[in-house]
């Protein structure tokens, strides 16, 4: 089936998935390289406050020290992209990049002196974007996702602290942090608050029930209206 003559919602779903699986593709054709070339690259990660450090900037993403490293950004990465471009397609491009470029350039200006390398500094801007975001809209589904991440990764929470060696919990930090930014930024663009449409049910039930008795609601008279409704 043509991706034209797929209904709406479906084709959302699918282009939504596109950029994400993309980008986690990349990440295993590099680690394939390095193992065919049975080599590193992590020198070409962030190298804080060192010119040539700042070519991990745009690189430090895409390079990780083993398997079992990639393996653990891979999920969580494809999951939160897709969440982020499914939810917010018009400016998921732009959140994307702002959050991988953030992170790279505050580590590189504020982190210790050592290699930073991984796609975590993005994986925290992306949760804590879609996390802060729901919070902010009141939006039920976007709710539901920030519940979702809380719950699936709530231990990324102690990925900003300096408490296990051979994290960059530096990269973490200034990810969650342009996240956090980028949800106030973007608060109006996106999915809207959800709206309880019984609420609205109740006020028109009420107006009506005055207009047709030619009186004016007052307090009295809504706790009338709410007794002869029971």
């Amino acid at each position: 089936m043509a991706l034209k003559d797929m209904p709406v919602e479906k084709k959302k779903v699918r282009l939504s998935v596109i950029f994400p699986a993309f980008f986690v593709a990349l990440l295993w054709l590099v680690k394939v390289i390095e193992v065919i070339d049975n080599s590193s690259l992590g020198f070409y990660g962030v190298y804080p406050r060192s010119i040539k450090g700042m070519a991990g900037i745009i690189l430090s993403p895409l390079i990780h020290g083993n398997i079992n490293h990639l393996l653990d950004n891979s999920i969580p990465l494809f999951f939160l992209g897709w969440a982020v471009f499914y939810f917010y397609n018009k400016v998921s491009y732009r959140v994307f990049f702002i959050i991988y470029f953030f992170s790279g350039l505050a580590v590189w200006i504020f982190a210790r002196p050592s290699y930073h390398i991984g796609a975590s500094g993005l994986i925290y801007g992306l949760g804590a974007f879609l996390f802060f975001s729901g919070i902010i809209r009141q939006n039920i589904n976007l709710l539901a996702i920030s519940l979702l991440v809380a719950f699936l990764y709530g231990s990324m929470v102690w990925g900003i602290f300096p408490v296990r060696q051979g994290i960059s919990w530096e990269s973490h930090l200034a990810g969650g942090t342009a996240g956090f930014l980028l949800s106030i930024l973007y608060r109006r663009i996106g999915p809207k608050p959800t709206i309880h449409v019984w609420n609205e049910e109740d006020e028109e039930d009420e107006e009506e029930y005055w207009i047709e008795n030619e009186q004016e609601p007052t307090e009295d008279n809504n706790n009338e209206v709410k007794n002869r409704d029971k």
